[in-house]
């Protein structure tokens, strides 16, 4: 498998898709699922000051912005965001 490390202040996360399906079976067309950016973190960078970043690897979080770049590798979808468009960590 391919590692992949994100530099300076990134964050390379798997998104998690929304159910295409209710509970009941009832189908959602894509276009009208609630865009939602949640994902979880896979790797983090460093930071300029060696400082630990507020997420580590495994958290769930919600991101935000425009400016991430999204790839696919080994069939699997990922998206590396900068620090600051992580919005929140989803604890539960």
């Amino acid at each position: 498998m391919t590692h992949i490390e994100p530099i300076g202040e990134r964050v390379l996360l798997k998104p998690i898709k929304e159910a295409e399906r209710t509970k009941s079976g009832i189908y959602i067309p894509e276009a009208a699922q609630e865009k939602k950016k949640e994902g979880e973190v896979v790797a983090v960078g460093v930071r300029p000051d060696n400082k630990e970043f507020p997420v580590k690897k495994g958290d769930r979080v919600l991101y935000g912005g425009y400016s991430h770049d999204e790839i696919e590798l080994e069939n699997e979808t990922f998206v590396i965001v900068e620090l600051k468009d992580i919005a929140a960590r989803i604890r539960q």
